[in-house]
């Protein structure tokens, strides 16, 4: 019994780490020079922003969802006409689903750490590649 004490201690230390971690990363949005900013717009036209990280494969820009909170990503299937902010400079994007192939590859490419996967609670990644509009 003690164990079990334990390990469900542990796993809602953990659970609140991570939660801790989605919430501060969500909240400030830290921009540097390998990230970007995606407009995405919800089903009753409201934009929203999201501070991403740059990911490429095949010279082609995709942006991944690495976390649990996700809302951009679901937007941005229902609604795939995205704003894209690199540098200051916006434009406009399709962001398209990719398959299970293209997945693999764009993971590898860009893969995440075991720190991070730790840090994201091993939320399943889901990528969208950018084409320009």
């Amino acid at each position: 019994m003690k164990t079990f004490k334990i390990a469900v201690t542990l796993l809602l230390v953990y659970a609140m780490v991570v939660a801790a971690f989605e919430f501060t990363l969500g909240y400030f949005q830290p921009e540097d020079e390998s990230t970007f900013v995606i407009t995405t717009n919800d089903a009753d036209g409201r934009s929203s922003d999201r501070v991403l990280v740059q990911n490429f494969s095949g010279g082609q820009l995709y942006a991944a969802a690495n976390h649990w909170p996700r809302a951009w990503y679901y937007e941005a299937i229902e609604n795939p006409k995205i704003l894209v902010t690199i540098d200051g400079a916006t434009t406009e994007y399709l962001a398209t689903p990719i398959s299970a192939e293209e997945h693999e590859r764009v993971n590898r490419d860009n893969a995440n750490g075991i720190g991070l996967m730790i840090l994201f609670g091993f939320a399943p990644r889901a990528f969208l590649r950018l084409d320009p509009a």
